[in-house]
């Protein structure tokens, strides 16, 4: 098992470190605030240092939880566990349970829609509702996704990956470039050291076309157990990767009871470009 030394910053991320020792790793956590349980799921190449803005906005009338998945943020980086999103929402399934999460709301962006709503699907009778930021719950068949997710598994990218940390530098920083301070960005450079601890960005791309199945299995199920619960979509406009045009259609599809907010001067790192607005959102929407 390998763990990670970092040590965020009490003035980036004012939030007190708890752990679960799950089947497959010590899984580390936040869990802040009292009243209705807000779960915050997070993707790649990101954290839960990613959902601070929104804890520290909610946490006065929420229970905010927002995990780091296994291989990310100071998870540990397990020997033997693949990384892949079925294995990820196995164990946030485990945190619920142990959590005894009950009347839940569960967002998620990027691979932390179809692994929050993976653990949902199987709990569905204790979810309250549903937020979804630039995300999919379905096959990924956009050309240019699949291309990435070639490219990025091709031995080349895969040490690029490893030994540049490429997804962190090039994709994650260059995007939110004007929202982060040098010390934010240190933040998501921090928790990825090393090759070592970069194991999970390695994997995550190939998943977009892997994952293929359990994500056919999203498609169906969460429109049948969950698609009568309130659910909100607060979208980044700008995404190239999730694009609105695209996915918003299939959201609207999936829920019965569905706001949309369009957020037209975010990309796909929501919680970064518009927290505010999504704060805002989730208080409307979930009183």
């Amino acid at each position: 098992m390998m763990t990670i030394d970092f040590v965020p910053d009490r003035d980036l991320y004012p939030f007190d470190s708890r752990w679960f020792d799950s089947s497959a790793g010590r899984v580390h956590y936040i869990d802040e605030g009292a009243g209705p349980a807000l779960l915050f799921c997070h993707g790649a190449p990101s954290w839960s240092f990613l959902y601070r803005h929104l804890v520290r906005d909610l946490r006065d009338g929420y229970r905010c939880v927002a995990v780091d998945q296994l291989g990310f943020g100071l998870s540990e980086r397990p020997a033997g566990f693949g990384y892949t999103i079925a294995e990820h929402t196995a164990v946030l399934g485990e945190l619920m349970d142990h959590l005894g999460l009950d009347d839940v709301v569960v967002m998620g962006q990027d691979w932390g829609g179809p692994i929050g709503l993976g653990a949902a699907t199987a709990r569905a009778e204790r979810i309250r509702g549903i937020v979804l930021g630039n995300t999919v719950f379905w096959p990924v068949t956009a050309k240019v996704n699949r291309a990435f997710s070639a490219i990025m598994s091709t031995a080349p990218m895969r040490r690029r990956i490893l030994e540049r940390n490429f997804l962190v530098e090039q994709v994650l920083l260059k995007d939110l470039r004007r929202e982060l301070s040098a010390a934010e960005a240190d933040h998501y450079r921090g928790v990825q050291p090393d090759p070592a601890a970069r194991q999970a960005l390695a994997v995550t791309p190939g998943e977009i076309r892997a994952a293929g199945p359990l994500l056919a299995r999203l498609a169906t199920e969460v429109p049948a157990t969950l698609g009568h619960k309130p659910a909100l979509a607060v979208w980044g406009m700008r995404d190239r990767v999730f694009r609105p045009a695209d996915c918003l259609p299939r959201v609207r599809a999936a829920f019965t009871d569905l706001e949309v907010v369009e957020l037209p001067d975010a990309g796909h790192f929501v919680q970064e470009n518009a927290p505010a607005e999504i704060a805002a959102a989730i208080r409307r929407r979930f009183p």
